[in-house]
């Protein structure tokens, strides 16, 4: 594909593309995306290693100075240390920009051919670089292994415990075990030689603390510490959380021959968890029902994976037996919270609220600081609003007292506008609309609030008084303060950083630069717009954006300039899309807006249902719609063109909305979930909006995808008005490839 003209001009202000002109000004061969550096790092072959140590040699400037930069990253990736030393201090005096990144490879190059204090020395330089460098914590750790192997133990073990809450582990604590160790602080050395061995059960730190421990316990006979059996114990659980359910069972199994009390208990409980997770339901529930623990904690855990054994074989009955005596006996136990919510979860999806009503508010009402409490509070809440009880209103209220700062208040606060409304009392509607608006302005509900608030009646109604009042005295989380128009400092240093990294080739290295300014500094939003402006492709951008930016739905489309929500919101491949929705009828933003939920652009997106491309089609959809779509010779590759796969795409979109009548929220959720699931959803309450029907559909991932296509869809036409066609800062894609 090719690159429209203006692609990037569209992009970044001014401030951004003064800074990359500066930067590569002077750094002359890194200009053309196939540059030398570049080149060579995504290939390191002989030749053309030579081509660059060449160029490198015959320029003394900075583009010189970058050629050996990069030369050293890679010979320290290739274990070759010693070239990755000459290159990396051949570039040090000329990059002082970049002094950290040389004295980070410098001091890992050294430590590996034990130049201990050659490298302690780099390492050392790096925790006073300004701006704060992302390798400050790593180089603490380095700077520590240099002291311990040039005989100063003791100063390795001060600057790490000093440091201690910062280090990146588990290499913090292997660091500190090996410093003890040379300390001759044997007691201390096995101490957090455990904590690794314990701690961090997969990975390379694991194996050679395993094999350090073998020699301490060797070596110090009665007198080596012998693990705790909760640190035993918790290597099991961390297998467990990692998803290695079958290690998980051995370990548990081989502890519960070792231990005694409690944590023979969680053991023999912990073999029975790995086998309901890894899938053998039957076997586990067999297990875990006749075995008899003594430990409370580990009963609990044992009656909590009874009933999600009893969940997965569809028997309620022994289900909810198990989640009557967690409550009996564990009461205040988080397995009982979790065997609730788990419950709950499962009625809630069968329509069953006289049986998940009663369990969510145990849940939140026991468990009042839990992550789901606000989510379990208003799904009674909205169990109460959509069968049109009384305290529907009461629990939005209260709903709104509890839990200010979760999503769901946009919804309180939207349906306390719709109550109010449909009282009469537009007053009290429009104060809650307004609130919506100006809180949530991009969300969902924010959305719909603005169109409530254009009805003649709200309209023509002033604010209430009261209901000011009460909005006054919720604790919502304050307003995200508008994007700098011009960058500080430290941002414009960074910037400068990322794209000398970018002109060496090194851009994964300019991206993690981005992103930990974006995480640590003052301007995480211009951060993430350049993060974005140097990815590669339409998708990564987008990804890139949200991930630095995830609040940005709190903001105006006024609190940011246009290239931040054109980043946010992309119209790649505008022309096929164009054709195709227009083909079918249909608006082209709905389209746009359904692939950024869908794939956020992606062609090459596989998903692990195996739906493919840009609109996620699955090969058997595909395969049935191909012929009726205009698309000829259908395989499965071919739905990575986005031409074929928006052809089929936008036909399969225009079948359900027919089917649906033209209703958006119903055939969007037909898309995600499938048309029998939703034609059941239809058919659960009497909806007087659609809004009730999305926000009583039950599956989260369904919901929360049917609002983000519908806010989605709203964005994009008011940052592009109302012709995609037209627009002239619509973007087409960078030539990319897959993988």
């Amino acid at each position: 594909m090719t690159t429209r003209p203006g692609w990037e001009t569209n992009i970044p202000g001014p401030w951004c593309r003064a800074a990359i002109a500066a930067c590569l000004a002077t750094a002359a061969f890194g200009q053309s995306p196939e540059s030398p550096g570049r080149s060579y790092r995504d290939s390191p072959t002989p030749a053309r290693r030579k081509a660059l140590e060449k160029f490198a040699a015959s320029h003394k400037d900075t583009g010189g100075a970058l050629a050996h930069l990069t030369l050293g990253v890679v010979s320290y990736e290739q274990k070759q240390y010693t070239d990755a030393i000459r290159h990396l201090a051949a570039a040090q005096a000329r990059l002082p920009k970049l002094a950290d990144y040389t004295a980070y490879y410098l001091a890992a190059s050294r430590l590996e051919t034990q130049d201990y204090a050659a490298a302690a020395s780099d390492a050392a330089a790096i925790g006073t670089a300004s701006p704060r460098s992302p390798f400050a914590a790593k180089s603490v750790v380095l700077q520590a292994r240099g002291l311990t192997g040039s005989g100063s133990a003791a100063a390795a073990i001060g600057m790490l415990r000093e440091h201690y809450s910062d280090l990146p582990q588990p290499d913090g604590d292997l660091t500190l075990a090996a410093a003890y160790q040379a300390a001759h602080d044997l007691p201390h050395a096995a101490e957090y030689f455990q904590r690794v061995y314990y701690q961090y059960p997969s990975g390379d730190q694991a194996i050679e603390s395993a094999a350090a421990l073998v020699i301490l316990r060797d070596g110090m006979g009665a007198s080596y510490p012998a693990p705790s059996p909760q640190a035993m114990i918790e290597r099991g659980n961390r297998l467990l959380a990692q998803r290695e359910y079958q290690r998980a069972r051995s370990e548990y199994e081989s502890l519960a021959s070792q231990l005694s009390g409690a944590e023979r208990d969680r053991a023999r409980v912990g073999k029975g968890a790995a086998d309901y997770l890894d899938g053998e339901v039957s076997r586990a529930y067999s297990y875990l029902r006749p075995l008899e623990v003594s430990d409370a904690e580990a009963d609990a855990e044992r009656l909590y994976y009874l009933a999600e054994c009893a969940r997965r074989l569809n028997d309620d009955e022994q289900m909810m037996e198990a989640v009557r005596n967690l409550g009996k006996h564990h009461a205040d136990s988080p397995w009982r919270y979790k065997a609730l919510g788990a419950a709950a979860n499962r009625f809630l999806v069968t329509n069953q609220p006289d049986k998940y009503v009663p369990l969510y508010q145990a849940a939140y009402e026991t468990f009042p600081d839990q992550a789901q409490a606000a989510q379990y509070h208003w799904r009674v809440t909205w169990a109460a609003y959509i069968r049109r009880q009384h305290k529907g209103a009461e629990l939005l209220r209260e709903h709104l007292q509890k839990y200010p700062g979760h999503p769901s208040a946009s919804a309180a606060l939207y349906f306390l506008g719709r109550l109010a409304e449909a009282g009469g009392d537009y007053a009290t509607a429009r104060s809650y609309y307004a609130k919506l608006a100006a809180q949530f302005p991009n969300y969902y509900y924010g959305i719909l609030a603005r169109e409530r608030a254009t009805q003649p009646p709200v309209v023509a109604a002033g604010l209430s008084v009261k209901t000011a009042e009460f909005l006054r005295s919720i604790a919502f989380p304050p307003h995200r303060p508008a994007v700098a128009s011009q960058p500080d400092a430290e941002t414009s240093m960074r910037v400068a950083r990322a794209h000398l990294l970018i002109s060496a080739g090194l851009a994964d290295l300019a991206k993690a630069e981005l992103r930990f300014g974006a995480r640590t500094g003052s301007q995480p939003y211009l951060l993430a717009m350049e993060l974005a402006r140097i990815a590669n492709a339409p998708h990564e951008q987008l990804h890139s954006i949200k991930s630095a930016a995830p609040d940005y739905l709190a903001l105006t489309l006024e609190d940011a300039p246009p290239a931040f929500w054109q980043l946010l919101f992309p119209l790649p491949y505008q022309k096929d899309l164009v054709r195709s929705a227009k083909q079918q009828n249909l608006d082209p933003y709905m389209v746009a807006a359904l692939i950024r939920q869908e794939s956020e652009f992606d062609p090459q997106a596989l998903s692990p249902r195996h739906a493919y491309g840009l609109t996620q089609v699955e090969p058997a959809t595909g395969r049935a719609l191909a012929r009726r779509a205009g698309v000829g010779g259908f395989t499965n590759r071919a739905l990575f063109q986005p031409a074929v796969n928006l052809k089929i795409g936008t036909y399969y979109l225009r079948t359900l909305l027919d089917q649906w009548g033209g209703k958006w929220e119903q055939t969007l959720a037909s898309y995600n979930a499938g048309k029998s699931r939703v034609n059941e959803w239809a058919t659960w309450n009497q909806y007087q909006e659609p809004a009730e029907f999305v926000e009583s559909i039950p599956f989260s991932e369904t919901r929360e995808y049917v609002q983000a296509v519908l806010r989605n869809a709203t964005v994009y036409r008011q940052i592009y008005g109302n012709k995609p066609e037209q627009s002239r800062s619509a973007q087409q894609p960078r030539a990319h490839r897959r993988g």
